[in-house]
Protein backbone atom coordinates (compact mmCIF):
# COMPACT_ATOMS: atom_id res chain seq x y z
CA UNK A 1 0.00 0.00 0.00
CA UNK A 2 1.38 3.26 -0.99
CA UNK A 3 1.44 6.38 1.05
CA UNK A 4 -1.13 8.01 -1.12
CA UNK A 5 -3.59 5.31 -0.55
CA UNK A 6 -2.92 5.42 3.20
CA UNK A 7 -3.61 9.12 3.20
CA UNK A 8 -6.82 8.67 1.29
CA UNK A 9 -7.92 5.95 3.66
CA UNK A 10 -7.16 8.04 6.72
CA UNK A 11 -9.00 10.95 5.16
CA UNK A 12 -12.01 8.81 4.46
CA UNK A 13 -12.06 7.50 8.01
CA UNK A 14 -11.84 11.00 9.39
CA UNK A 15 -14.67 12.08 7.19
CA UNK A 16 -16.76 9.18 8.38
CA UNK A 17 -16.12 10.12 11.99
CA UNK A 18 -16.25 13.92 11.73
CA UNK A 19 -19.31 14.14 9.30
CA UNK A 20 -22.02 13.01 11.74
CA UNK A 21 -20.54 15.10 14.54
CA UNK A 22 -20.41 18.13 12.25
CA UNK A 23 -23.93 17.54 11.14
CA UNK A 24 -25.11 17.32 14.71
CA UNK A 25 -23.45 20.59 15.59
CA UNK A 26 -24.91 22.20 12.47
CA UNK A 27 -28.39 21.06 13.46
CA UNK A 28 -27.92 22.43 16.97
CA UNK A 29 -26.75 25.74 15.62
CA UNK A 30 -29.65 25.88 13.19
CA UNK A 31 -32.14 25.00 15.95
CA UNK A 32 -30.82 27.70 18.26
CA UNK A 33 -31.02 30.17 15.44
CA UNK A 34 -34.67 29.19 14.81
CA UNK A 35 -35.53 29.55 18.48
CA UNK A 36 -33.92 32.96 18.59
CA UNK A 37 -35.82 34.09 15.50
CA UNK A 38 -39.08 32.76 16.94
CA UNK A 39 -38.48 34.65 20.18
CA UNK A 40 -37.76 37.80 18.28
CA UNK A 41 -40.89 37.35 16.17
CA UNK A 42 -42.97 36.65 19.29
CA UNK A 43 -41.62 39.74 20.97
CA UNK A 44 -42.39 41.72 17.82
CA UNK A 45 -45.99 40.40 17.75
CA UNK A 46 -46.43 41.20 21.44
CA UNK A 47 -45.10 44.69 20.85
CA UNK A 48 -47.41 45.23 17.90
CA UNK A 49 -50.35 43.90 19.96
CA UNK A 50 -49.54 46.35 22.75
CA UNK A 51 -49.42 49.17 20.22
CA UNK A 52 -52.79 48.12 18.68
CA UNK A 53 -54.32 47.80 22.13
CA UNK A 54 -53.13 51.27 23.03
CA UNK A 55 -54.50 52.65 19.75
CA UNK A 56 -57.93 50.93 20.24
CA UNK A 57 -58.01 52.15 23.82
CA UNK A 58 -57.36 55.70 22.72
CA UNK A 59 -60.01 55.46 19.97
CA UNK A 60 -62.54 53.98 22.42
CA UNK A 61 -61.81 56.78 24.86
CA UNK A 62 -62.32 59.37 22.10
CA UNK A 63 -65.58 57.80 20.98
CA UNK A 64 -66.82 57.58 24.55
CA UNK A 65 -65.89 61.19 25.19
CA UNK A 66 -67.61 62.26 21.91
CA UNK A 67 -70.76 60.32 22.84
CA UNK A 68 -70.74 61.83 26.30
CA UNK A 69 -70.35 65.26 24.72
CA UNK A 70 -73.25 64.66 22.32
CA UNK A 71 -75.48 63.36 25.10
CA UNK A 72 -74.61 66.30 27.25
CA UNK A 73 -75.32 68.70 24.36
CA UNK A 74 -78.67 67.04 23.67
CA UNK A 75 -79.49 67.05 27.38
CA UNK A 76 -78.62 70.74 27.62
CA UNK A 77 -80.83 71.46 24.58
CA UNK A 78 -83.71 69.52 26.09
CA UNK A 79 -83.29 71.28 29.41
CA UNK A 80 -83.22 74.63 27.59
CA UNK A 81 -86.39 73.82 25.67
CA UNK A 82 -88.15 72.70 28.81
CA UNK A 83 -87.06 75.85 30.58
CA UNK A 84 -88.43 77.88 27.64
CA UNK A 85 -91.72 75.97 27.83
CA UNK A 86 -91.95 76.65 31.51
CA UNK A 87 -91.24 80.33 30.88
CA UNK A 88 -93.94 80.43 28.14
CA UNK A 89 -96.43 78.74 30.45
CA UNK A 90 -95.61 81.17 33.20
CA UNK A 91 -96.11 84.10 30.79
CA UNK A 92 -99.36 82.62 29.57
CA UNK A 93 -100.59 82.08 33.09
CA UNK A 94 -99.58 85.61 33.95
CA UNK A 95 -101.53 87.01 31.02
CA UNK A 96 -104.55 84.88 31.84
CA UNK A 97 -104.37 85.96 35.46
CA UNK A 98 -104.20 89.56 34.29
CA UNK A 99 -107.21 89.04 32.02
CA UNK A 100 -109.16 87.44 34.83
CA UNK A 101 -108.29 90.32 37.07
CA UNK A 102 -109.47 92.79 34.41
CA UNK A 103 -112.65 90.83 33.86
CA UNK A 104 -113.28 90.70 37.55
CA UNK A 105 -112.81 94.45 37.75
CA UNK A 106 -115.18 94.96 34.79
CA UNK A 107 -117.75 92.70 36.37
CA UNK A 108 -117.52 94.65 39.59
CA UNK A 109 -118.04 97.89 37.69
CA UNK A 110 -120.94 96.39 35.73
CA UNK A 111 -122.51 95.13 38.94
CA UNK A 112 -122.26 98.57 40.43
CA UNK A 113 -123.76 100.08 37.24
CA UNK A 114 -126.63 97.58 37.26
CA UNK A 115 -127.29 98.23 40.90
CA UNK A 116 -127.51 101.97 40.28
CA UNK A 117 -129.63 101.37 37.18
CA UNK A 118 -131.99 99.15 39.15
CA UNK A 119 -132.39 101.89 41.72
CA UNK A 120 -133.25 104.36 38.96
CA UNK A 121 -135.71 101.88 37.41
CA UNK A 122 -137.45 101.45 40.76
CA UNK A 123 -137.73 105.22 41.04
CA UNK A 124 -139.13 105.44 37.49
CA UNK A 125 -141.58 102.62 38.22
CA UNK A 126 -142.89 104.53 41.18
CA UNK A 127 -143.26 107.66 39.03
CA UNK A 128 -145.05 105.65 36.28
CA UNK A 129 -147.43 104.12 38.80
CA UNK A 130 -148.27 107.56 40.10
CA UNK A 131 -148.83 108.88 36.57
CA UNK A 132 -150.96 105.81 35.71
CA UNK A 133 -153.14 106.43 38.72
CA UNK A 134 -153.53 110.05 37.67
CA UNK A 135 -154.42 108.98 34.10
CA UNK A 136 -156.96 106.47 35.35
CA UNK A 137 -158.54 109.16 37.48
CA UNK A 138 -158.64 111.56 34.52
CA UNK A 139 -160.16 108.87 32.25
CA UNK A 140 -162.83 108.14 34.83
CA UNK A 141 -163.63 111.82 35.10
CA UNK A 142 -163.76 112.17 31.29
CA UNK A 143 -165.94 109.06 30.96
CA UNK A 144 -168.36 110.41 33.56
CA UNK A 145 -168.46 113.80 31.82
CA UNK A 146 -169.04 112.10 28.40
CA UNK A 147 -171.86 110.02 29.84
CA UNK A 148 -173.44 113.16 31.33
CA UNK A 149 -173.04 115.08 28.06
CA UNK A 150 -174.14 112.29 25.65
CA UNK A 151 -176.79 110.76 27.82
CA UNK A 152 -175.77 107.16 26.80
CA UNK A 153 -173.77 104.50 28.57
CA UNK A 154 -170.46 102.99 27.46
CA UNK A 155 -172.08 99.77 26.28
CA UNK A 156 -174.59 101.71 24.21
CA UNK A 157 -171.76 103.72 22.64
CA UNK A 158 -169.85 100.50 21.77
CA UNK A 159 -172.97 99.06 20.17
CA UNK A 160 -173.45 102.21 18.06
CA UNK A 161 -169.84 102.15 16.87
CA UNK A 162 -169.97 98.42 16.02
CA UNK A 163 -173.19 98.91 14.04
CA UNK A 164 -171.62 101.73 12.02
CA UNK A 165 -168.46 99.73 11.34
CA UNK A 166 -170.51 96.70 10.34
CA UNK A 167 -172.54 98.76 7.85
CA UNK A 168 -169.40 100.33 6.36
CA UNK A 169 -167.59 96.98 6.04
CA UNK A 170 -170.56 95.02 4.71
CA UNK A 171 -169.78 95.74 1.05
CA UNK A 172 -166.09 94.99 1.48
CA UNK A 173 -166.92 91.76 3.28
CA UNK A 174 -169.28 90.73 0.50
CA UNK A 175 -166.63 91.53 -2.16
CA UNK A 176 -164.04 89.53 -0.23
CA UNK A 177 -166.38 86.56 0.11
CA UNK A 178 -167.23 86.72 -3.61
CA UNK A 179 -163.55 86.90 -4.55
CA UNK A 180 -162.75 83.93 -2.37
CA UNK A 181 -165.65 81.99 -3.87
CA UNK A 182 -164.35 82.71 -7.39
CA UNK A 183 -160.86 81.64 -6.40
CA UNK A 184 -162.29 78.44 -4.92
CA UNK A 185 -164.23 77.78 -8.13
CA UNK A 186 -161.09 78.34 -10.25
CA UNK A 187 -159.10 76.01 -8.01
CA UNK A 188 -161.87 73.41 -8.12
CA UNK A 189 -162.07 73.71 -11.91
CA UNK A 190 -158.30 73.30 -12.18
CA UNK A 191 -158.35 70.23 -9.95
CA UNK A 192 -161.28 68.80 -11.90
CA UNK A 193 -159.42 69.23 -15.20
CA UNK A 194 -156.38 67.52 -13.73
CA UNK A 195 -158.48 64.60 -12.51
CA UNK A 196 -160.29 64.34 -15.84
CA UNK A 197 -156.98 64.46 -17.74
CA UNK A 198 -155.64 61.70 -15.52
CA UNK A 199 -158.77 59.60 -16.07
CA UNK A 200 -158.64 60.14 -19.85
CA UNK A 201 -154.94 59.31 -19.91
CA UNK A 202 -155.57 56.06 -18.05
CA UNK A 203 -158.56 55.21 -20.22
CA UNK A 204 -156.56 55.85 -23.43
CA UNK A 205 -153.44 54.12 -22.17
CA UNK A 206 -153.85 51.14 -24.47
CA UNK A 207 -154.12 53.31 -27.60
CA UNK A 208 -151.26 55.53 -26.43
CA UNK A 209 -149.04 52.52 -25.84
CA UNK A 210 -149.71 51.21 -29.33
CA UNK A 211 -148.77 54.55 -30.86
CA UNK A 212 -145.81 55.49 -28.68
CA UNK A 213 -143.84 52.24 -28.32
CA UNK A 214 -142.06 49.85 -30.68
CA UNK A 215 -140.82 46.36 -29.89
CA UNK A 216 -137.48 45.06 -31.18
CA UNK A 217 -136.91 41.31 -31.07
CA UNK A 218 -133.56 39.99 -29.83
CA UNK A 219 -131.95 36.70 -30.90
CA UNK A 220 -130.99 35.72 -27.32
CA UNK A 221 -131.39 36.94 -23.76
CA UNK A 222 -127.62 37.48 -23.62
CA UNK A 223 -128.04 40.30 -26.14
CA UNK A 224 -129.84 42.39 -23.50
CA UNK A 225 -126.63 42.68 -21.52
CA UNK A 226 -124.74 43.81 -24.62
CA UNK A 227 -127.43 46.39 -25.35
CA UNK A 228 -127.16 47.75 -21.80
CA UNK A 229 -123.36 47.93 -21.92
CA UNK A 230 -120.90 48.45 -19.11
CA UNK A 231 -122.63 50.44 -16.33
CA UNK A 232 -125.42 51.28 -18.80
CA UNK A 233 -123.25 53.42 -21.09
CA UNK A 234 -124.80 51.96 -24.27
CA UNK A 235 -128.34 52.81 -23.14
CA UNK A 236 -127.32 56.36 -22.20
CA UNK A 237 -125.62 56.91 -25.55
CA UNK A 238 -128.58 55.41 -27.45
CA UNK A 239 -131.18 57.54 -25.65
CA UNK A 240 -129.11 60.73 -25.96
CA UNK A 241 -128.60 60.27 -29.71
CA UNK A 242 -132.15 59.16 -30.63
CA UNK A 243 -134.32 60.89 -28.02
CA UNK A 244 -136.21 57.65 -27.43
CA UNK A 245 -136.47 55.81 -24.12
CA UNK A 246 -135.04 52.26 -24.23
CA UNK A 247 -136.93 49.97 -21.83
CA UNK A 248 -135.47 46.58 -20.94
CA UNK A 249 -137.82 44.49 -18.77
CA UNK A 250 -138.64 40.83 -18.20
CA UNK A 251 -140.11 40.38 -21.69
CA UNK A 252 -138.15 37.43 -23.13
CA UNK A 253 -135.89 38.22 -26.09
CA UNK A 254 -137.35 41.69 -26.70
CA UNK A 255 -136.81 45.33 -25.74
CA UNK A 256 -139.26 48.25 -25.95
CA UNK A 257 -138.65 51.67 -27.51
CA UNK A 258 -140.86 54.41 -26.05
CA UNK A 259 -141.23 57.91 -27.48
CA UNK A 260 -144.05 60.10 -28.75
CA UNK A 261 -142.23 61.24 -31.92
CA UNK A 262 -142.70 58.49 -34.57
CA UNK A 263 -139.71 59.68 -36.66
CA UNK A 264 -137.34 59.36 -33.74
CA UNK A 265 -138.90 56.03 -32.78
CA UNK A 266 -138.45 54.73 -36.33
CA UNK A 267 -134.80 55.85 -36.32
CA UNK A 268 -134.28 54.19 -32.96
CA UNK A 269 -135.95 50.96 -34.08
CA UNK A 270 -133.89 50.69 -37.25
CA UNK A 271 -130.70 51.58 -35.36
CA UNK A 272 -131.22 48.96 -32.67
CA UNK A 273 -132.12 46.30 -35.23
CA UNK A 274 -128.90 46.96 -37.16
CA UNK A 275 -126.82 46.97 -33.97
CA UNK A 276 -128.32 43.66 -32.80
CA UNK A 277 -127.78 42.11 -36.22
CA UNK A 278 -124.16 43.33 -36.36
CA UNK A 279 -123.36 42.42 -32.74
CA UNK A 280 -120.94 45.33 -32.20
CA UNK A 281 -122.62 47.60 -29.67
CA UNK A 282 -120.70 50.49 -28.09
CA UNK A 283 -121.19 54.31 -27.99
CA UNK A 284 -119.04 54.99 -31.03
CA UNK A 285 -120.78 52.34 -33.11
CA UNK A 286 -124.20 53.57 -31.94
CA UNK A 287 -123.37 57.11 -33.06
CA UNK A 288 -122.24 55.84 -36.46
CA UNK A 289 -125.37 53.72 -37.03
CA UNK A 290 -127.72 56.51 -35.87
CA UNK A 291 -126.17 58.88 -38.41
CA UNK A 292 -126.58 56.30 -41.18
CA UNK A 293 -130.18 55.49 -40.24
CA UNK A 294 -131.08 59.17 -40.06
CA UNK A 295 -129.90 59.51 -43.67
CA UNK A 296 -131.98 56.45 -44.63
CA UNK A 297 -135.09 57.86 -42.93
CA UNK A 298 -134.57 61.18 -44.70
CA UNK A 299 -134.54 59.28 -47.99
CA UNK A 300 -137.67 57.37 -46.95
CA UNK A 301 -139.44 60.65 -46.11
CA UNK A 302 -138.59 62.11 -49.50
CA UNK A 303 -139.72 58.98 -51.35
CA UNK A 304 -142.96 58.85 -49.35
CA UNK A 305 -143.71 62.46 -50.30
CA UNK A 306 -142.97 61.72 -53.96
CA UNK A 307 -145.30 58.70 -53.88
CA UNK A 308 -148.09 60.83 -52.40
CA UNK A 309 -147.66 63.44 -55.17
CA UNK A 310 -147.63 60.73 -57.83
CA UNK A 311 -150.62 58.90 -56.32
CA UNK A 312 -152.81 62.01 -56.25
CA UNK A 313 -151.62 63.26 -59.64
CA UNK A 314 -151.27 66.93 -58.63
CA UNK A 315 -148.36 67.67 -60.98
CA UNK A 316 -144.89 69.07 -60.24
CA UNK A 317 -144.19 70.32 -56.70
CA UNK A 318 -141.25 71.99 -54.95
CA UNK A 319 -138.83 69.44 -53.34
CA UNK A 320 -139.18 71.09 -49.93
CA UNK A 321 -142.94 70.66 -49.98
CA UNK A 322 -142.49 67.03 -51.04
CA UNK A 323 -140.21 66.46 -48.07
CA UNK A 324 -142.76 68.04 -45.72
CA UNK A 325 -145.46 65.77 -47.15
CA UNK A 326 -143.23 62.78 -46.37
CA UNK A 327 -142.94 63.95 -42.76
CA UNK A 328 -146.73 63.86 -42.48
CA UNK A 329 -146.43 60.05 -42.67
CA UNK A 330 -145.15 60.23 -39.09
CA UNK A 331 -147.75 62.71 -37.76
CA UNK A 332 -151.29 62.07 -36.53
CA UNK A 333 -154.35 64.29 -36.17
CA UNK A 334 -156.67 63.01 -33.46
CA UNK A 335 -155.10 59.60 -33.97
CA UNK A 336 -155.50 59.70 -37.79
CA UNK A 337 -152.38 59.52 -39.99
CA UNK A 338 -152.05 63.01 -41.47
CA UNK A 339 -150.57 61.93 -44.82
CA UNK A 340 -153.30 59.34 -45.43
CA UNK A 341 -155.87 61.93 -44.33
CA UNK A 342 -154.38 64.48 -46.77
CA UNK A 343 -154.50 61.97 -49.63
CA UNK A 344 -158.15 61.19 -48.79
CA UNK A 345 -158.97 64.92 -48.74
CA UNK A 346 -157.23 65.35 -52.11
CA UNK A 347 -159.34 62.60 -53.72
CA UNK A 348 -162.60 63.83 -52.14
CA UNK A 349 -161.90 67.43 -53.15
CA UNK A 350 -160.99 66.35 -56.69
CA UNK A 351 -164.20 64.30 -57.09
CA UNK A 352 -166.33 67.19 -55.78
CA UNK A 353 -164.57 69.65 -58.10
CA UNK A 354 -165.12 67.38 -61.10
CA UNK A 355 -168.83 67.08 -60.26
CA UNK A 356 -169.38 70.87 -60.26
CA UNK A 357 -167.00 71.70 -63.08
CA UNK A 358 -164.09 73.17 -61.09
CA UNK A 359 -160.37 72.51 -61.67
CA UNK A 360 -159.86 68.96 -60.37
CA UNK A 361 -156.04 69.16 -60.22
CA UNK A 362 -156.03 72.40 -58.21
CA UNK A 363 -158.64 70.96 -55.86
CA UNK A 364 -156.49 67.84 -55.33
CA UNK A 365 -153.41 69.99 -54.80
CA UNK A 366 -155.17 72.13 -52.19
CA UNK A 367 -156.54 69.02 -50.45
CA UNK A 368 -153.10 67.37 -50.37
CA UNK A 369 -151.43 70.49 -48.92
CA UNK A 370 -154.20 71.69 -46.58
CA UNK A 371 -152.47 70.26 -43.43
CA UNK A 372 -148.86 70.83 -44.57
CA UNK A 373 -148.24 73.08 -41.56
CA UNK A 374 -148.56 70.08 -39.21
CA UNK A 375 -145.23 68.78 -40.51
CA UNK A 376 -143.38 71.58 -38.66
CA UNK A 377 -145.91 73.03 -36.18
CA UNK A 378 -143.86 71.52 -33.33
CA UNK A 379 -140.77 73.40 -34.57
CA UNK A 380 -142.27 76.79 -35.55
CA UNK A 381 -144.51 78.98 -33.39
CA UNK A 382 -148.05 79.47 -34.60
CA UNK A 383 -151.00 77.31 -35.63
CA UNK A 384 -150.62 74.78 -38.43
CA UNK A 385 -152.96 76.98 -40.55
CA UNK A 386 -150.69 80.03 -40.25
CA UNK A 387 -147.58 77.94 -40.86
CA UNK A 388 -149.16 76.22 -43.88
CA UNK A 389 -150.21 79.54 -45.46
CA UNK A 390 -146.69 80.89 -45.00
CA UNK A 391 -145.10 77.76 -46.52
CA UNK A 392 -147.24 77.53 -49.67
CA UNK A 393 -146.98 81.29 -50.21
CA UNK A 394 -143.22 81.04 -50.00
CA UNK A 395 -143.17 78.36 -52.71
CA UNK A 396 -145.56 80.26 -55.03
CA UNK A 397 -148.53 77.90 -54.84
CA UNK A 398 -151.79 79.03 -56.52
CA UNK A 399 -154.05 81.41 -54.60
CA UNK A 400 -156.79 78.72 -54.43
CA UNK A 401 -154.38 76.51 -52.47
CA UNK A 402 -153.46 79.36 -50.11
CA UNK A 403 -157.15 80.23 -49.58
CA UNK A 404 -158.07 76.59 -48.93
CA UNK A 405 -155.38 76.24 -46.24
CA UNK A 406 -156.30 79.54 -44.60
CA UNK A 407 -160.05 78.79 -44.40
CA UNK A 408 -160.40 75.02 -43.96
CA UNK A 409 -160.85 75.41 -40.18
CA UNK A 410 -163.09 78.47 -40.42
CA UNK A 411 -160.40 80.93 -39.34
CA UNK A 412 -161.45 83.14 -42.27
CA UNK A 413 -164.20 83.20 -44.83
CA UNK A 414 -163.34 81.23 -48.01
CA UNK A 415 -162.83 83.32 -51.13
CA UNK A 416 -162.88 80.51 -53.72
CA UNK A 417 -165.04 77.48 -54.47
CA UNK A 418 -161.96 75.27 -54.15
CA UNK A 419 -161.55 76.37 -50.50
CA UNK A 420 -165.16 75.37 -49.75
CA UNK A 421 -164.65 71.97 -51.40
CA UNK A 422 -161.46 71.33 -49.42
CA UNK A 423 -163.23 72.17 -46.14
CA UNK A 424 -166.04 69.76 -47.04
CA UNK A 425 -163.56 67.03 -48.03
CA UNK A 426 -161.65 67.56 -44.75
CA UNK A 427 -164.86 67.06 -42.80
CA UNK A 428 -165.73 63.94 -44.82
CA UNK A 429 -162.30 62.35 -44.20
CA UNK A 430 -162.48 63.04 -40.49
CA UNK A 431 -166.10 61.99 -40.06
CA UNK A 432 -165.78 58.33 -40.95
CA UNK A 433 -166.08 55.97 -37.94
CA UNK A 434 -162.79 55.24 -36.22
CA UNK A 435 -160.83 57.84 -38.18
CA UNK A 436 -159.91 60.03 -35.23
CA UNK A 437 -159.25 59.88 -31.50
CA UNK A 438 -159.28 63.17 -29.68
CA UNK A 439 -157.39 61.89 -26.61
CA UNK A 440 -154.28 60.85 -28.55
CA UNK A 441 -154.17 64.23 -30.34
CA UNK A 442 -154.28 66.14 -27.06
CA UNK A 443 -151.65 63.80 -25.68
CA UNK A 444 -149.25 64.38 -28.57
CA UNK A 445 -149.88 68.12 -28.51
CA UNK A 446 -148.97 68.23 -24.83
CA UNK A 447 -145.73 66.36 -25.49
CA UNK A 448 -144.83 68.73 -28.32
CA UNK A 449 -145.47 71.74 -26.05
CA UNK A 450 -143.30 70.10 -23.41
CA UNK A 451 -140.36 69.97 -25.83
CA UNK A 452 -140.99 73.52 -27.07
CA UNK A 453 -140.76 74.87 -23.53
CA UNK A 454 -137.33 73.26 -23.09
CA UNK A 455 -136.01 74.26 -26.51
CA UNK A 456 -136.67 77.95 -25.79
CA UNK A 457 -134.08 77.99 -22.98
CA UNK A 458 -130.74 79.49 -24.03
CA UNK A 459 -127.96 76.90 -24.15
CA UNK A 460 -130.29 73.93 -24.82
CA UNK A 461 -129.10 71.90 -27.80
CA UNK A 462 -132.10 69.55 -28.06
CA UNK A 463 -134.77 68.01 -25.83
CA UNK A 464 -136.84 64.84 -25.87
CA UNK A 465 -140.14 64.04 -24.13
CA UNK A 466 -139.94 60.39 -23.04
CA UNK A 467 -141.68 57.96 -20.70
CA UNK A 468 -145.08 58.86 -22.23
CA UNK A 469 -144.61 62.48 -21.25
CA UNK A 470 -143.62 61.79 -17.65
CA UNK A 471 -140.02 62.93 -18.26
CA UNK A 472 -138.32 65.60 -20.38
CA UNK A 473 -134.64 64.93 -21.14
CA UNK A 474 -132.70 68.06 -22.09
CA UNK A 475 -129.26 68.00 -23.77
CA UNK A 476 -127.29 71.25 -23.25
CA UNK A 477 -124.27 72.60 -25.11
CA UNK A 478 -121.23 71.83 -22.89
CA UNK A 479 -119.25 74.79 -24.25
CA UNK A 480 -121.91 77.29 -23.18
CA UNK A 481 -123.34 75.70 -20.03
CA UNK A 482 -121.32 74.55 -17.02
CA UNK A 483 -122.35 72.00 -14.39
CA UNK A 484 -123.72 74.62 -11.99
CA UNK A 485 -125.96 76.16 -14.67
CA UNK A 486 -127.59 72.81 -15.45
CA UNK A 487 -129.41 73.00 -12.10
CA UNK A 488 -130.68 76.50 -12.95
CA UNK A 489 -131.91 75.30 -16.36
CA UNK A 490 -133.70 72.34 -14.75
CA UNK A 491 -135.48 74.65 -12.29
CA UNK A 492 -136.36 77.16 -15.04
CA UNK A 493 -137.90 74.41 -17.21
CA UNK A 494 -139.77 73.05 -14.20
CA UNK A 495 -141.25 76.49 -13.43
CA UNK A 496 -142.23 77.07 -17.09
CA UNK A 497 -143.94 73.67 -17.26
CA UNK A 498 -145.91 74.37 -14.09
CA UNK A 499 -146.94 77.79 -15.40
CA UNK A 500 -147.87 76.86 -19.00
CA UNK A 501 -149.01 73.21 -19.06
CA UNK A 502 -151.80 71.17 -17.54
CA UNK A 503 -150.81 67.54 -17.02
CA UNK A 504 -151.67 64.57 -14.81
CA UNK A 505 -149.20 63.39 -12.21
CA UNK A 506 -145.65 64.72 -12.28
CA UNK A 507 -143.03 65.43 -14.95
CA UNK A 508 -139.34 64.70 -14.29
CA UNK A 509 -136.86 67.21 -15.77
CA UNK A 510 -133.41 65.75 -16.53
CA UNK A 511 -130.66 68.05 -17.85
CA UNK A 512 -127.65 66.24 -19.40
CA UNK A 513 -124.26 67.89 -20.01
CA UNK A 514 -121.62 65.76 -21.73
CA UNK A 515 -118.14 66.73 -22.93
CA UNK A 516 -116.63 64.36 -25.49
CA UNK A 517 -113.01 64.34 -26.68
CA UNK A 518 -112.07 62.42 -29.84
CA UNK A 519 -108.70 61.80 -31.47
CA UNK A 520 -107.37 59.39 -34.10
CA UNK A 521 -104.31 57.18 -33.59
CA UNK A 522 -102.31 56.74 -36.80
Amino acid sequence: MSNLEIILLISTLLLLVVGPIGGYFLRVIHHEKSIRLSKEEAEKIVEEGKKEADTYKKESLLEARQEIFNLKKEFDKDVKERKQMVVDLENKLSRREEMLNNRSANLDKREEHLASKEIRIDEKRIEVDELKNKVDDLLKEQEEKLIQISGITVDEAKGTIMTRVENEMANEINLYIKEQEELAKIEADHKAKQLLSLAINKYASETTTERTVSVVDLPTEEMKGRVIGREGRNIRAFEALTGVDLIIDDTPEAVVLSGFDPIRREIAKRTLSLLVEDGRIHPGRIEEVVARVQAEVETFIRETGENAVFETGVGKMHPDLIKLLGKLQFRTSYGQNVLKHSIEVAFFAGKLAAEIGENEVIAKRAGLLHDIGKAVDHEIEGSHVEIGVDLVSRYKEPKEVVDAIASHHGDKEPETIIAVLVAAADALSAARPGARSESIENYLKRLAELENISNKIEGVERSYAIQAGREIRVIVEPTKIDDAQTFKIARKIKEDIEANLQYPGTIKVTVVRETRATDIAK
